[in-house]
């Protein structure tokens, strides 16, 4: 069992579609796998794409999976999502 899940949104960040699809496998196969950690990479930027992932994180079916989100300590650009 990897300790962490990892994905990249900067080659899809042109994409809605795909940026759902990237966050949502991550996460199902996280709580599937019982991996604690995934990281979300959406960048630093304009926030944009940070907003999108929070917001998306905090649907009902995302929320039960996980204990909390936080922006990584000291790298702006990547939220971790310490799931159950």
């Amino acid at each position: 069992m990897p300790a962490k899940l990892t994905v990249d949104l900067h080659p899809i960040f042109r994409s809605d579609r795909d940026i759902d699809t990237a966050v949502r496998n991550v996460i199902f196969r996280a709580a599937g796998q019982n991996v604690p950690l995934v990281e979300i990479i959406p960048g630093k930027g304009s926030g944009k794409l940070k907003s999108r992932v929070l917001a998306m994180l905090k649907q009902p079916h995302f929320k039960k999976l996980y204990r909390r989100v936080e922006s990584a300590p000291g790298n702006d650009g990547m939220v971790l999502v310490h799931l159950k």
